[in-house]
């Protein structure tokens, strides 16, 4: 697969990944090219040893760990106080509110919802996160129940 390709079919995909872990529209789009440059890069050593997307996608959840850690570093004294968080308008407010109760998951739940949503298969989602299968459902399930009760209190 050429490279063109591949980011027409997984930019997307891996941007809303971003935002997953993130919940910043414009930090998950930095954190996407990012990852794209690395698809970039290590294309060549590709093996296929495992499938492209499984690849992609662990790129792409290592570089928002990565951020995350950044991030937390930055001791928050320094941080400008005036600066007020943007919310990108052209998402519908549902939405919006999916990506925030992702946010606050916990850095490997918000991976597996991420996948799950982009309709990665759940053993492939296992791979990427290191997980057994059986495991992955498991917290497949408790992460949907969660953001299931936090959507019945935001829509009421």
């Amino acid at each position: 697969m050429v490279f063109e390709e591949i980011y027409k079919t997984y930019w997307s995909k891996v941007f809303r990944i971003c935002m997953g872990y993130v919940n910043d529209h414009d930090w998950a789009k930095d954190i996407a090219q990012e990852t794209f440059v690395t698809i970039w890069q290590q294309l060549p050593k590709f093996r296929n040893e495992s499938a492209i997307g499984t690849w992609i996608f662990r790129i792409a959840s290592n570089n928002c760990l990565r951020q995350i850690e950044r991030q937390n570093r930055i001791p928050r004294s320094e941080m400008p106080e005036q600066i007020e968080e943007t919310i990108a308008h052209d998402i519908e407010p549902a939405v919006q509110f999916l990506y925030k109760c992702i946010s606050e998951l916990p850095e490997t739940d918000r991976l597996i919802i991420s996948l799950e949503l982009e309709d990665i298969k759940q053993a492939e989602i296992a791979k990427i996160v290191g997980l057994s299968e059986t495991n992955t459902r498991v917290k497949i399930y408790r992460i949907k129940e969660r953001l299931a009760k936090k959507f019945e209190s935001y829509e009421h």
